[in-house]
């Protein structure tokens, strides 16, 4: 059997966006687009993607169920970690004090950045309790809709 690597790879990433952006978030995939955006006033929920299983099995289930709450973020963005690096790259620069993480989540308000779940707080969690932990910040941050 010869599996073309790439192909499936290409696959993979295709899903990961296709399955966050029918959830409700705008894709960034450049520094520009994350500027814009992350800039802007109010708050921003931003969910650095990536391919790993907990990305998959724990992250994006939460980024999509996170949203059944009456307090919610103004924005829904996200990043694609190891595939567009830049954007990754500009959005991480707006998360200080925090480390490099994906999967992620970070929660600004006006441009700054007020918490974030990192991927310790996902890798090896139950979706529900990643769940709560975002529908807390958006409880503390973000206005009722």
């Amino acid at each position: 059997m010869n599996i073309d690597f790439n192909l499936f790879m290409n696959d993979v990433v295709r899903q990961a966006r296709e399955e966050i952006v029918a959830a409700g978030y705008e894709e960034l995939t450049t520094p520009e687009a994350v500027e814009e955006k992350l800039s802007q006033k109010g708050t921003t929920l931003v969910m650095v993607n990536s391919v790993c299983g907990c990305a998959g099995g724990i992250a994006r289930p939460a980024a999509k169920f996170s949203l059944q709450h009456n307090q919610l973020p103004n924005q829904l963005v996200t990043v694609f970690a190891g595939q567009d690096k830049a954007a990754t790259e500009k959005a991480r620069s707006y998360f200080t004090g925090y480390a490099p993480s994906s999967p992620s989540f970070a929660l600004l308000k006006d441009g700054q950045i007020q918490t974030m779940i990192e991927r310790h707080e996902i890798e090896g969690h139950d979706p529900v309790q990643v769940v709560e932990k975002l529908q807390q910040a958006f409880n503390e941050y973000c206005q009722e809709a």
